[in-house]
């Protein structure tokens, strides 16, 4: 695989990806010589955790998107709610990257130690490819050189935003996650004067 990162701006990877064996060493080889920020979810994350010591190896200002699950095998269980934000904001600053907690109220735990909680999204997003959905557009804001901590939070919130357009319009019964795709133009327009 093709190692030659430096001209991107940003690489999204995870979704769909699968997590056998050959994948997984394919990918912990790329994580560890990509030069370019990367956009994390899904497969790759929990090839990631299979291996403990290969997220030491993540490029700085990698952004990490767990939902709470892939984040408990990436640093373990944790008590509760608050738990799990504080360890966010723990790992977030020992990896020098962003972790974004998805779930009601999504998380984004940064490397100064700052943690922001994401107000739109609704319950109707809780489908199959949302997540796969908010990993693109981070990933597209990001090479757009919004700094990582920027592309985190405008893109959960443009992702959540234009989940609740959808949900206004189609109901959160029946969206799915081709609906925020289909909203996203909508909720930039609703961000300018």
């Amino acid at each position: 695989i093709n190692t030659d990162t430096e001209k991107f701006a940003c690489i999204g990877i995870g979704p769909g990806i699968g997590t056998g064996d050959a994948i997984q060493k394919t990918l912990l080889h790329f994580v560890a010589n990509c030069s370019s920020p990367l956009v994390i979810d899904a497969d790759a994350l929990n090839c990631l955790a299979a291996v403990k010591d290969s997220l030491k190896s993540i490029p700085p200002g990698s952004i990490l998107t767990p939902h709470p699950k892939e984040f408990e095998r990436l640093f373990g269980k944790t008590a509760n709610d608050f738990e799990r934000i504080r360890l966010a904001v723990i790992k977030a600053s020992e990896l020098n990257c962003i972790i974004v907690l998805k779930g009601h109220h999504s998380f984004i735990a940064t490397p100064s130690g700052n943690g922001y909680f994401n107000n739109t999204g609704n319950a109707g997003m809780a489908r199959g490819g949302s997540g796969d959905v908010l990993t693109g557009i981070i990933t597209a804001l990001r090479a757009q050189q919004y700094s990582s901590r920027d592309a985190a939070l405008l893109g959960v919130y443009l992702h959540g935003l234009a989940g609740d357009m959808a949900a206004d319009r189609l109901s959160k019964e029946a969206m799915i996650a081709g609906d925020i795709i289909d909203h996203l133009s909508y909720a930039f327009l609703s961000l300018v004067p």
